[in-house]
């Protein structure tokens, strides 16, 4: 093992046709994702959070978000989210034993606004816990999940309305005007006003927000992100023609010990991960 940890997650499910494949959205279809607003080439489809015990962390962020299960393993549990009429995002939580990193570059924050409170005593009763990250007063409240993983519960937004559960992806960026061009790509999804200085949302305007945060520091040579997103190729779009079109905006290829994969494993132009998937098959 490398240290790659999620980004080579093998399902356990056993309904596909190609077991190899990160999760379960790899081998099967998801009706009404895309929809008619929606003629892509890539689509964020995935996020991927690293567990040391998948069922229980998994049990407690689709307790909290009401996802639906999806793969149900000791190594990988896989739960559906996403609001009616808006992206399907999965959250694939595989067994990884390395320990949560100091100043993750990717967290959850969730839907709060007139419910902030409901919302942050459901988790605390869930097993989360209140985290202090260097905040000081801000009108969201910051918490960990059960393994020490940081999110929050934000306060009412206008551009939260219609998100579902998981308001915003908030990622670092060493540059994120010029980060922006790569994620419009890997995402699908469109830029929109935030109170990020670069968002993109769905097509649909609906689902969370992936807004691009001036980082803090720069990220580590050679440190993973424990949470990472996936994104997936449209239907008939070749694996490596889009691979390297993300190439030619900034990405790098992620070095690691795997041998070969059904899929590619970047890292955009701030040295964060992404997995691009293949298309489904017919």
């Amino acid at each position: 093992m490398d240290g790659f940890g999620a980004l080579g997650c093998p399902t356990t499910s056993t309904k596909g046709p190609d077991p190899r494949f990160c999760t379960r959205s790899a081998v099967h279809g998801t009706p009404g994702a895309r929809g008619a607003w929606y003629d892509g080439i890539v689509q964020l489809e995935n996020i991927a959070l690293d567990a040391g015990d998948p069922r229980r962390l998994g049990r407690f962020w689709e307790t909290l978000l009401g996802g639906e299960r999806l793969t149900d393993g000791d190594d990988l549990v896989e739960t559906r989210l996403g609001p009616p009429g808006g992206p399907v995002l999965d959250l694939c939580l595989p067994r990884v034993p390395e320990p949560v990193p100091e100043g993750p570059r990717l967290h959850l924050d969730l839907a709060g606004g007139p419910r902030q409170a409901e919302v942050v005593d459901r988790a605390l009763a869930l097993g989360a816990h209140h985290r202090d990250v260097g905040q000081g007063e801000v009108p969201w409240v910051v918490l960990a999940d059960p393994e020490g993983n940081p999110f929050c519960v934000m306060e009412d937004r206008p551009e939260y309305h219609g998100t579902g559960p998981v308001a915003a992806l908030p990622l670092d960026s060493a540059d994120p005007d010029r980060d922006a061009a790569f994620w419009a790509a890997a995402s699908g999804w469109v830029r929109t006003p935030a109170s990020a200085p670069v968002a993109f949302r769905h097509p649909s305007g609906r689902g969370p927000l992936l807004e691009l945060c001036p980082q803090s520091r720069p990220k580590r040579p050679g440190a993973k992100n424990r949470l990472h997103l996936d994104a997936r190729c449209d239907p008939g779009e070749d694996l490596d023609e889009q691979a390297a079109r993300l190439l030619d905006l900034g990405g790098r290829r992620r070095e690691h010990q795997w041998g070969d994969l059904p899929w590619h494993v970047l890292l955009d132009p701030s040295g964060n991960e992404v997995c691009v998937l293949p298309a489904r098959e017919a």
